[in-house]
């Protein structure tokens, strides 16, 4: 073969100059490429080893981080914006309750039925948690409705006060017993080793959770952890004991009936309805748990993937901070798969949520009137025993329909097990009917008269909530109390002097 090269190079010397040039030519390019390389590891090398602030410990304030990784902290900072909205929610404030009455009823007697709107970005974690009325209005240190456990996910405060109160000593205090500790949103710490820059678990409850199933959270993948720093708080937990202590119902598994099953042996219930009297399972945000049993998670994505899309930057690449819907970048996002263009890959999405709240919707109206019969059942004088089986379906109905739409995106994330769900959630809701049936007629009620709950006014007020006395409550203690946190937050060099 050489020889017969040689001897063509021989006949026709082109040959042999043009075989240089192709040498040369790659050995230019693959020249170029290393220096590239060599370039953006120097770049990157330089900016992880030239910080101008060192961060030890856990530093809550995320202006500091931003000394470092002025890129990362720019793109964070944009989870502020409120610009976008898909056909189903987007980063945009609304009242989910005005848009869907019957909401209302369906949390009779639990906090939500007061106030339940769409989440904003990152940025607005302390600002909502603190305009809600689900937080009350707590005058000291010991009073309102909630107890400190619900700070756990708003902050990177949060780490920092369980390191120096102790984790049973900070869930078991009031919410507005640290409204002047907790004080800086969501943000690097939560998520990252100051030193490393590594991922990193910084709430115990999901290391706690994976020891109570055998597993090590030092195990996972660098891939696992782009999921599991969200799973900290975008997952089911409920508050355990007089404690109020976070947990994550996990220890037989994650799906929605293994839950049911934990919360049932334990007898646990999260409030009595207030219109049936059955007890109630309140599911928080499943994100995580749906995720893991749809196709991304299966084929090895994690929730950055989507959600933290890759920007390039002369020779750096870093991870978007904006986390926001990945509609909103679908070019970045969907497209670095998908070879559909924007238009048909919104479509679908689309569709799976479509199909997914039109059978949402049935439920809300079916399980709202169950509910309603249950309580002229009992009007009528039906006994604890005559209505065991309508409220235990009850239970079972309003835990699967509130699993699958507290979720965020899980229509999207798992959208045949999402469905799968609330196909289950509207049967049960049917059953729990026809058992309602029973016992009324048994009482000698032939026809149900339903009430007006077409608007969130309406429904508010058939529940018995006083709604204008909890607003006026709630404004007079955000314009006197909060501020006072603020004040105090600044003098103590908990938040940055704006």
């Amino acid at each position: 073969m050489y020889t017969r090269l040689t001897e063509a190079i021989k006949r026709k010397p082109i040959i042999g100059w043009s075989l240089f040039a192709v040498v040369m030519v790659a050995v230019f390019v693959l020249g170029i490429l290393a220096a590239s390389i060599t370039e953006r590891r120097a770049e990157i090398a330089t900016l992880f080893n030239n910080k101008k602030v060192a961060i030890e410990g856990i530093e809550p304030h995320n202006e500091v981080w931003g000394e470092n990784y002025p890129r990362e902290y720019t793109t964070w900072k944009k989870t502020g914006d409120m610009d976008f909205r898909s056909k189903h929610l987007g980063n945009m404030p609304e009242d989910v309750l005005e848009n869907r009455p019957e909401m209302v009823l369906l949390w009779a007697g639990y906090a939500f039925a007061q106030d339940y709107s769409a989440p904003r970005g990152h940025f607005y974690a302390i600002d909502d948690i603190r305009a809600t009325l689900r937080t009350g209005s707590p005058e000291g240190d010991t009073d309102g409705p909630q107890p400190a456990t619900c700070w756990t996910c708003k902050s990177p405060d949060v780490p920092r006060m369980m390191h120096e109160m102790g984790i049973e000593n900070f869930y078991k205090g009031k919410w507005g017993a640290l409204g002047d500790e907790i004080v800086n949103p969501i943000g690097c710490a939560d998520c990252h080793d100051p030193l490393t820059m590594n991922l990193t678990i910084t709430r115990p409850a999901l290391v706690e959770a994976f020891e109570r199933q055998g597993r090590d959270i030092a195990d996972v993948t660098p891939q696992e952890m782009r999921s599991l720093v969200c799973a900290q708080c975008h997952v089911e937990y409920y508050f355990q004991g007089d404690g109020k202590y976070l947990t994550f119902p996990w220890d037989g598994g994650c799906t929605v009936e293994d839950m049911e099953k934990y919360y049932d042996e334990a007898d646990y219930a999260d409030w009595t309805h207030a219109i049936s009297k059955a007890p109630m399972l309140k599911a928080q945000h499943p994100d995580y748990e749906l995720f893991l049993l749809g196709p991304h998670a299966k084929r090895g994505l994690s929730c950055a993937d989507c959600h933290m899309p890759y920007i390039s930057e002369g020779g750096i690449k870093y991870s978007n901070h904006q986390i926001v819907s990945p509609l909103k970048n679908i070019s970045s996002t969907c497209q670095t798969c998908h070879r559909d263009d924007e238009e048909s890959l919104r479509s679908y999405v689309y569709e799976y949520q479509d199909k997914a709240l039109e059978i949402r919707d049935r439920i809300e109206t079916e399980l709202s009137k169950a509910h309603i019969m249950a309580k002229m059942a009992w009007d009528n004088g039906a006994n604890e025993e005559q209505m065991k089986a309508s409220l235990q379906l009850l239970r079972q109905a309003q835990w699967r329909w509130d699993f699958a739409v507290a979720s965020h995106g899980g229509s999207f994330h798992a959208p045949v097990e999402t469905q799968r769900i609330l196909a289950h959630s509207l049967d049960k809701t049917l059953q729990a009917q026809l058992e309602l049936q029973k016992v009324l007629f048994s009482k000698g009620v032939t026809d149900v008269t339903f009430p007006d709950i077409s608007t969130k006014a309406k429904a508010q007020e058939y529940i018995g909530l006083d709604m204008n006395q909890l607003r006026d409550k709630k404004d007079t203690w955000n314009e006197t109390v909060v501020p006072k946190w603020i004040e105090k937050a600044k003098n103590n060099g908990r938040l940055a002097m704006k």
